[in-house]
């Protein structure tokens, strides 16, 4: 392989999958890392998701969904023998961009997906009162029922479908309240 300090940094790019194929390609991803040790050059595969409120049977519940169906994430330090590699795994159709070349995610659409963690400097303590701004809970208030610096996250405490319910949301996510 080629000599790692002369590669650029890491990028996130957009791989094409079969249709239903997207967990399929991201394990057959993770076991070519492995296999090959290629763990310096391929650092995330993921699938993006998001969470949603869903109504069944009269009963509401919130539930992971693909946010782009037939579309995997990959941060990693593009080359040519990685391109063949990666294209030429189980369940990938190939790169977004032109002619199936590699395009990277420009930096404002990889804070817009939330792709990197965003280091937020917010004081929040455990019973203070808070909105979520965001997401499948956007605009609900509730008070913070416990604080994970290290992980930039906390455990609110909101009332959802007339009964309390903690939902874990990130630093982002909230605005604490002057009550």
């Amino acid at each position: 392989m080629i000599d790692i300090s002369k590669l650029d940094d890491p990028k996130w790019y957009v791989l094409h999958t079969f249709t239903g194929y997207e967990a399929m390609a991201v394990d057959n991803l993770n076991k070519c890392i492995a296999k090959n040790n290629l763990q310096d050059y391929i650092l995330e595969v993921k699938i993006p998701m998001e969470t949603v409120i869903e109504e069944k049977n009269g009963k509401k519940r919130a539930v992971e969904r693909k946010l782009f169906p037939c579309y995997i994430l990959i941060k990693m330090r593009y080359t040519d023998s990685l391109w063949h590699t990666i294209v030429n795994s189980r369940g990938v159709t190939g790169f977004v961009g032109p002619q199936g070349r590699p395009l990277p995610l420009t930096d404002e659409e990889v804070k817009k997906m939330k792709l990197e963690p965003i280091v937020i400097d917010i004081k929040v303590e455990v019973g203070q009162k808070v909105k979520i701004s965001g997401g499948a809970f956007d605009n609900f208030a509730g008070a913070v029922l416990s604080v994970d610096a290290e992980n930039q996250k906390c455990k609110v405490e909101v009332e959802m479908f007339g009964r309390a319910t903690p939902i874990d949301v990130d630093f982002s996510q909230i605005e604490i309240l002057d009550i």
